[in-house]
């Protein structure tokens, strides 16, 4: 399956999710977030997806898990792994494509896991780069992750940077896909127009974001903001806060429907929600 297939499918799903065509429960979680299970139905095809997934930071791979997508001419399971890399770098693209520049073309991605590819395919796809740093604790793992993307991305200059407020400080894109509990730079050290992912914290104890860049973005759009105030740590600790609004949050799928201006810095804070998995499933199927 490509990246731009993919990004098209979970933009149609986020489209469909905003309509209320789906049934989509809080997300379960069990033992601090190491086993989640989450499930969306899509109502006009009568078509269901369920992943369940183990995620130990320490462990190599540090995801695994099952996929079940069921409708209505029958079902199949696949291994959650790469299809959930895959999906998180689908709805990045999707938000890049909505919310940074149409000439923006420098990328930053902060962590180099097992995310990290997924997440320079789609932000690729949506604005073809010229530039890509990456920043790592270990930057061994930087530089294999530049030197495994050197075929797919032979025109891009890429480099591996020494902190993260170097990486991001010309970056039009940033992508942050780590499990940082501080966050990873200082709202000083980006460019005035910059368009920020954010894709690791899935737990409230988690952060890659500085709270001044939530309390002064031009826009932050979340994947679902009964998730995002679950599980989003930067979102839930700004909010509480008081220097991020509740109802300034916006939800892709209404975003989608109608664009935000792309004003000074644009955010997007995703936890990951089941109808992702449901878009890419049916895709498969």
């Amino acid at each position: 399956m490509t990246m731009p297939a993919a990004i098209d499918a979970v933009r149609e799903a986020f489209v469909g999710l905003s309509a209320e065509e789906f049934d989509l429960p809080a997300r379960h979680a069990f033992s601090d977030s190491r086993s989640l299970v989450m499930a969306a139905h899509h109502r006009p095809t009568r078509s269901t997806a369920v992943k369940v997934i183990s995620i130990e930071l320490e462990r190599d791979p540090v995801i695994t898990g099952t996929v079940v997508f069921s409708h209505p001419d029958g079902q199949f399971v696949t291994d959650a792994v790469p299809f959930t890399t895959l999906r998180t770098g689908a709805v990045v693209g999707v938000a890049t494509d909505l919310l940074a520049d149409e000439d923006a073309s420098h990328l930053a991605l902060l962590g180099a896991g097992a995310q990290a590819a997924d997440q320079i395919r789609a932000v690729h796809a949506v604005r073809p780069l010229k530039k890509l740093v990456v920043f790592n604790r270990n930057a061994k793992k930087a530089e294999a992750l530049l030197e495994s993307m050197k075929d797919e991305l032979p025109d891009t200059v890429m480099d591996v940077a020494n902190d993260p407020d170097e990486a991001v400080e010309s970056a039009d894109i940033v992508c942050c896909a780590t499990a940082s509990t501080v966050p990873l730079f200082g709202c000083d050290s980006l460019k005035e127009r910059v368009h920020v992912n954010a894709i690791g914290s899935y737990r409230p104890v988690m952060r890659e974001l500085p709270e001044e860049l939530l309390a002064t973005a031009g826009v932050v759009v979340v994947d679902q903001v009964e998730a995002a105030l679950s599980e989003a740590g930067e979102i839930i600790r700004a909010v509480r806060s008081g220097v991020l609004r509740l109802e300034s949050l916006v939800e892709l799928g209404a975003a989608l429907g109608n664009p935000p201006l792309k004003e000074g810095r644009t955010v997007f804070k995703s936890v990951g929600v089941a109808v992702q998995d449901w878009a890419v499933a049916r895709l498969l199927a």
